[in-house]
């Protein structure tokens, strides 16, 4: 299913690496942004979520709650946030459900994996409703984050 801005996002259920439930519906009345990613450990996706995590005041001024999303366990994520220091939450899909419903899953990844993650990004304002879509299909790209903080400073506070 491809997402597009104007679309209503849809709702999910998570687990964080604190083991605490994630979801959508906990996060209305703040903007929200969600960074799929395939795998912790790897160089683009720690590129990506660090790049994240040194811009987090910019997120918090905007009343922007972030969430790292990929289809590692909550074990690996915990360690992967505490390794780099990552200040955001970070959502266990394990189940493959969520990546999927978003548009941003590989039927087959590096070594035989399915159901990865792709690179993706999403902003979602404060009503539910999808104002920023990226499906990276080449996991090496990054997401624009210039064209992600352009949205959510035309959202505001």
């Amino acid at each position: 299913m491809k997402l597009n801005p104007g679309d209503t996002a849809p709702l999910f259920n998570m687990f964080d690496s604190d083991k605490q439930p994630v979801s959508l519906e906990s996060l209305k009345g703040h903007n929200v942004v969600l960074h799929f990613y395939p795998a912790a450990f790897t160089s683009t996706c720690t590129k990506q979520l660090c790049t994240t995590r040194d811009d987090l005041a910019f997120y918090n001024n905007v009343n922007a709650k972030v969430i790292g999303i990929s289809t590692d366990s909550v074990y690996v994520l915990k360690k992967y946030k505490e390794e780099q220091n990552l200040n955001f939450t970070l959502a266990s899909d394990y189940n493959k459900e969520v990546s999927g419903i978003y548009g941003a899953q590989y039927e087959l990844f590096n070594y035989g994996m399915k159901g990865t993650s792709k690179r993706a990004a999403f902003v979602i304002d404060k009503n539910g409703i999808i104002q920023y879509a990226e499906v990276l299909d080449n996991a090496s790209d990054l997401p624009n984050f210039e064209a992600i903080k352009g949205t959510l400073t035309r959202l505001g506070a």
